[in-house]
């Protein structure tokens, strides 16, 4: 017999309403055989404008109180920092502490979105590129190694939204970095990069959107007058006015089903107090 046990899951939740965030993770990290135990991550202890005191004080545990700890998994989420400069974010410094403690404390952490810009910023201290307007929609993307785990059962290509300023190009990636990409857009650039010991998973788009996210967004940015583009190949005839179907959901579990069994599941110890970055460490030589 197997002797298994819970997966320790923590979110950094840095989306500003958290409740919506954390729920649209959970949805994705249920949906597995394999029994995940969550814990949800406030960056600081600051208000916040968007989610009632009482349900962080409630739900979120603050960094001092977990960092002795070892964890399977880490999903760090996004945030809407695209045009601010890292230096400039108010908790850079204490994320930047965060991302290094996973280093030795997690089997694999997972940054999505404007994560996926601060971790490369931190492993690879890569520049942030910025795109002139913001890409918001629903793209195309083609997988470029159908035997990695992380993208087992995918199909050739497969939809996915992004929602950033961030640009991720194959080439720049590829020549500053050794990660693995693992699907691209034309128009998106990199949506999917591992490092080789598939410790670091980056997804630079939101498979965790619900149908109306992009709405919800591009109505706000209509409300505060920034004149949005409508979120490409979104809408039924491209009219806002017509409801979203989320054409992306599939993929999305998929996703976070192999990146929980073949990157935390089967590389993390059985017992977490044994967890040793050393083993991967040979494991790679």
């Amino acid at each position: 017999t197997q002797e298994i046990r819970p997966l320790k899951v923590l979110i950094l939740n840095l989306m500003p309403k958290k409740i919506e965030t954390e729920t649209q993770f959970l949805r994705l990290l249920s949906n597995s055989p394999l029994q995940v135990d969550v814990e949800l991550l406030r960056i600081d202890d600051r208000p916040s404008k968007n989610t009632p005191t009482e349900h962080l004080d409630t739900f979120y545990r603050q960094f001092e109180t977990i960092k002795n700890r070892n964890f399977d998994g880490l999903i760090i989420t996004g945030a809407p920092l695209g045009l601010v400069q890292f230096e400039d974010v108010l908790y850079w410094e204490h994320l930047q502490t965060i991302m290094a403690w996973a280093k030795a404390h997690v089997t694999s952490t997972l940054y999505v979105c404007w994560a996926a810009q601060a971790g490369l910023k931190l492993l690879y201290d890569l520049p942030k590129r910025t795109r002139k307007e913001k890409l918001s929609g629903v793209y195309h993307h083609e997988i470029h190694d159908p035997h990695h785990p992380v993208l087992r059962g995918f199909d050739d290509t497969f939809l996915a939204p992004h929602s950033r300023y961030a640009d991720f190009s194959p080439e720049f990636l590829n020549e500053h970095t050794d990660l693995d990409i693992l699907a691209t857009s034309d128009i998106a650039g990199v949506y999917l990069a591992s490092t080789k010991d598939k410790r670091n998973v980056f997804v630079t788009g939101h498979p965790e959107y619900d149908a109306m996210t992009l709405h919800n967004e591009y109505i706000r940015d209509l409300g505060e007058g920034m004149e949005p583009a409508i979120p490409i190949n979104y809408y039924p005839n491209n009219n806002p006015d017509n409801k979203p179907i989320a054409s992306w959901r599939s993929h999305g579990h998929l996703l976070f089903s192999n990146w929980l069994n073949y990157c935390v599941y089967q590389q993390t110890p059985y017992d977490l107090e044994h967890f040793s970055e050393d083993k991967f460490t040979r494991d790679e030589n």
